[in-house]
């Protein structure tokens, strides 16, 4: 193992790897605080909590990037997370707890069973690729939004990326993070007094069962964990030329999230957008080497598990425009591959651009997020537009 990973190792796919986990630490983790406090969950509670979702997200990762030579990332689930903040507050920590054994239960048999696989592998490939593109496209948007509140710092990130895009493209965003914490630095906006040492501790919490918690959490947890991370997570595996199916990917992560929801975790599964970092050109040129970043990603997730607190504290202590940049940049190559992609095929054209808007608009209606919304019509455009030109829909009889 070892003297492949030094054969196929390199700095980019490393950096891409902690880029990913920056983001995560950055962005979605935020809104598993959010749903902690509206539960008014004890310290300890909490720190298990990410202990779980960090050593579960590692591990996973770690194992299929290496076993599947793909750069899988795992996460924990960013829509879960945010559904739990409404819901939290109305059952146990325990019936939570059971609710989220029982949603991992059910995505590891629908993984095991080859379902899923199926699913995927009927999925116009221009509306996966449109929903990539849709996910993504905020956070490109979000580097121009971040200019008028840090010009200085977001505009030398900026000038710096293209000109190593230019010059030395596999080191683009290492110049970029680089740039970034020097001007931050320099311009006093490093916290460094925010950071502490701390090391997380498990605690164990007995499940519990109610069909209050079940109807409420643990079926809405499964949907929106299927639809708004492996669905996307897939997408961008495939967009990205993997052909690796879901199956291993679905079943292992549903397996190790069964074990560890007992310390709190919600649940761990395929990521797409930190996935979206780690797929692109600026990990490695070749393909066949990216699987590093997994690695990496998964190493340092591990990491970020023991020493939980003291490393999400060095992460708060960055500026949020630099944060919110560093990603952008990094995926801009995946925006474009995603719209190409997206825009390739001229009879799908307009199913994928539905795809796109309806996915990139942000929209939350009846509970389910814009990734959902953007599959279900991009899908009836599909079907309608393929129908009433006499073809047939890709999704019947679709290898």
């Amino acid at each position: 193992m070892m003297d492949r990973l030094r054969q196929d190792f390199s700095l980019s796919a490393v950096v891409a790897g902690a880029i990913a986990v920056i983001v995560s630490y950055a962005g979605p983790l935020i809104i598993v605080f959010q749903a902690a406090s509206a539960a008014h969950l004890p310290t300890e509670v909490i720190s298990s909590w990410i202990w779980a979702i960090s050593i579960g997200s590692g591990i996973t990762g770690l194992i299929l990037s290496w076993r599947l030579r793909v750069p899988v990332i795992t996460a924990w689930s960013t829509p879960g997370a945010a559904l739990l903040v409404g819901l939290l507050p109305g059952v146990t920590i325990n019936e939570a707890v059971g609710a989220y054994i029982l949603s991992s239960l059910i995505i590891a048999v629908i993984g095991l069973s080859g379902a899923f696989d199926k699913l995927i592998g009927k999925l116009p490939r221009s509306i996966a690729a449109a929903m990539l593109a849709g996910i993504l496209f905020h956070f490109g948007a979000e580097l121009f939004v971040s200019i008028q509140l840090q010009p200085t710092l977001v505009m030398t990130m900026f000038v710096t990326y293209l000109l190593f895009k230019r010059l030395l493209p596999r080191y683009a965003i290492v110049a970029v993070l680089f740039a970034g914490g020097t001007v931050a630095g320099m311009s006093g906006m490093l916290h460094s007094g925010d950071i502490v040492v701390s090391v997380a501790h498990p605690v164990l919490i007995t499940p519990a069962w109610s069909w209050h918690a079940i109807i409420n959490i643990a079926l809405p947890l499964t949907l929106v964990t299927l639809t708004g991370q492996y669905v996307p997570g897939m997408a961008v595996l495939r967009s990205s030329g993997y052909t690796t199916p879901a199956r291993p990917i679905v079943s292992m992560t549903a397996i190790a999230s069964v074990l560890l929801a007992p310390f709190g975790s919600h649940g761990v599964n395929l990521a797409a957008i930190t996935a979206a970092i780690c797929t692109s050109e600026e990990a490695h040129r070749e393909k066949s080497k990216r699987y590093v970043a997994g690695v990496a990603c998964g190493i340092f997730y591990i990491v970020m598990g023991i020493f939980g607190a003291t490393l999400a504290s060095v992460f708060t202590a960055l500026p949020k425009e630099l944060i919110v940049s560093l990603a952008g940049l990094a995926l801009f190559g995946a925006i474009s591959t995603g719209l190409t992609g997206a825009m390739a095929d001229e009879k799908q054209r307009e199913a994928a651009l539905i795809t796109f808007l309806v996915t990139a608009s942000g929209m939350n209606f009846l509970g389910m997020a814009s990734v959902f919304w953007g599959l279900i019509f991009g899908l009836a455009a599909h079907f309608s537009l393929t129908l009433l030109s006499g073809r047939r829909p890709l999704l019947v009889g679709a290898k």
